[in-house]
């Protein structure tokens, strides 16, 4: 040991895009005005909210509810559209000079098509393809629940851009491998794993739902035990990088998806509580690697090492 203390190359790489460092925060659980809390020209990138092709205006309340371990949402993606995306949202976005990943959704495939063609002359630096939405024409099934349509519309997106695809997987599957090799199929650089997973919370005395919608999304610590058995088994079945999401709240929390197989992670519900969350976990991060000797937080990726049956 030479007593001198190296620094931590943080960067990472997806498919063509070098990230400065592993962090970004989760679609739908940020915005352009987090600036006033956390410095976000630090963070290794920028995920916008999903947008679809017309405006939409999300589900009735409640849309939040509140559990001993996490939280439920059914916000149902409300959108600007992609007009006023493009004229008001995306530049609020590029302002911080961070690379900024564009998450599009579609309630048909065909709109997946759309809103990726509509946005082939913006500036930014990839598309995350969220295929949680319900699929209008499978009778609001998600999409993303099967691997022909995930290569379906995968390969529809990445033909009508030039920027990495990464692809947002649903937790609400048997076998999450079969979608992420489905997606690698389908031309995708990256996949995200995962969003949420459907759960509902009931007010006891008025025998209802909380939410408006009656059912919703399940996020925060509770699902990470989950999420890391997903990121694991992901990262095993294809040879594109895995970007881990699910009750990332602390750096160590971050190490472990890293751990699994993951190159990146997204932070979502834990900015909900504490603002500059990801900034936190950043830093925590350099630290863990600094006292571990880690000299390229790429390292860590699927560096597990399992027991011996």
């Amino acid at each position: 040991m030479t007593g001198i203390e190296l620094p931590v190359d943080m960067r990472v790489r997806i498919g063509g895009l070098e990230l400065a460092n592993p962090i970004m925060p989760a679609s739908g659980c940020f915005g352009p005005e987090l600036a006033a809390v956390m410095p976000l020209e630090r963070l290794g990138a920028l995920v916008t909210k999903t947008i679809f092709a017309a405006v939409r205006s999300g589900n009735p309340a409640h849309r939040l509810a509140e559990t001993p371990h996490g939280m439920l949402n059914s916000v149902g993606i409300p959108s600007p559209g992609i007009a006023r995306f493009r004229d008001e949202v995306l530049p609020r976005y590029r302002s911080f000079g961070t690379p900024v990943i564009v998450s599009v959704g579609g309630l048909v495939p065909d709109e997946y098509f759309e809103v990726t063609a509509e946005l082939a002359d913006e500036d930014f630096a990839a598309v995350e393809v969220n295929v949680s939405c319900p699929n209008l024409e499978a009778g609001g099934l998600a999409i993303g629940v099967d691997p022909l349509i995930v290569e379906r519309v995968t390969r529809g997106v990445a033909a009508r851009t030039q920027r990495p695809v990464i692809v947002k997987l649903t937790p609400n599957v048997s076998a999450i491998g079969e979608l992420a090799a489905a997606a690698e199929a389908g031309g995708a650089d990256a996949v995200t794993v995962a969003n949420t997973f459907t759960g509902m919370a009931i007010d006891h005395t008025s025998r209802r739902p909380v939410l408006g919608n009656n059912v919703g999304g399940l996020s925060g610590p509770a699902i990470k035990p989950l999420a890391l058995r997903q990121v694991w088994e992901a990262a095993r079945r294809v040879a594109i990088p895995v970007i881990g999401c699910g009750g990332v709240c602390s750096a160590a929390d971050a190490v472990e998806f890293l751990l699994a197989g993951a190159t990146a992670v997204q932070v979502g519900t834990a900015t909900f509580a504490r603002p500059d969350a990801m900034i936190t976990i950043l830093d925590g991060l350099y630290d863990l690697a600094r006292l571990d000797d880690v000299a390229a937080i790429r390292d860590l990726t699927g560096a597990l090492r399992l027991n011996q049956a």
